[in-house]
């Protein structure tokens, strides 16, 4: 298994893969990542993460059933693991235990 640190990209890439739940393959993922952030995304770049996502044993994949749809090309699909459950609530817990500590003075200043 490859390091354990979750990158913001990987991150966005694995909340997908659970929102789309059990139709989360590459294509799929790349329109609900443009849906969900507003950000032009590269098919490579998802696959290049869901790659090093299944690499650290977040993610693991199988073959979906062949579809006239798609010619009769299989999908590859992507499923959640429970370490890829655990890295996405510690992730989650970090995040908010970080907001949390931002004083309140640094939100009155309108900063950010």
């Amino acid at each position: 298994m490859k390091g354990t640190h979750l990158g913001e990209f990987e991150e966005l890439v694995l909340l997908t893969v659970g929102i789309l739940s059990d139709d989360a393959y590459g294509l799929g993922i790349t329109d609900e990542l443009e849906k969900q952030t507003g950000r032009n995304v590269t098919i490579s770049a998802v696959h290049k993460s869901l790659v090093r996502l299944e690499e650290k044993g977040y993610l693991k994949s199988h073959m979906g059933g062949a579809t006239e749809s798609r010619g009769g090309r299989a999908k590859k699909l992507y499923v959640l693991t429970g370490s890829g459950q655990a890295a996405l609530k510690h992730t989650k817990e970090l995040r908010n235990n970080m907001w949390q500590q931002i004083p309140n003075v640094v939100w009155d200043k309108g900063t950010l």
